[in-house]
């Protein structure tokens, strides 16, 4: 088994054992929305947003094993106000000719050297899903939606 390998089963199992758990805990569900590229199920606590665990991301690194990129996916293609572009809230998606999704992508570490930072990593991912939720709803975008 080669570096890749070993850091992405590794890292399914962290996701799949300690952070889906943990944030069903929390009151989030299923989604029903399909990533375009992930093919793991996603997490939403309003089903405005969802969450998603990307594997890969990462698996050629050597400390590949400490972290994992979670994605937050708002799939709608609609036009965002220019205040939620950008790397700190929302860049564009391409999932079909014509057609978009806005997502937002972060590196979580949850383990440094020889100590895990679980509790935190959860507490971040919750605490930015609820920003970036709170950002859509603020704005005019959760009007223009069927």
């Amino acid at each position: 088994m080669n570096l890749k390998e070993a850091n992405e089963i590794f890292r399914r199992a962290i996701i799949k054992a300690y952070f889906e758990p943990q944030l069903l805990k929390m009151d989030y569900r299923k989604s029903s929305v399909k990533h375009p590229v992930i093919t793991d199920d996603g997490l939403t606590l309003d089903n405005l947003l969802h969450l998603y665990f990307d594997m890969s991301t990462g698996n050629d690194y050597p400390d590949g094993d400490e972290w994992f990129t979670v994605e937050y996916i708002f799939p709608y293609s609609i036009k965002l106000p220019d205040n939620l572009k950008g790397p700190d809230y929302f860049t564009t998606l391409v999932v079909s000719e014509g057609k978009h999704f806005w997502r937002h992508r972060e590196l979580v570490r949850f383990k440094y050297g020889k100590s895990k930072k679980l509790t935190e990593s959860i507490e971040f991912l919750d605490k930015k899903y609820k920003e970036l939720s709170k950002s859509l709803h603020d704005s005019s975008v959760v009007n223009q939606l069927d």
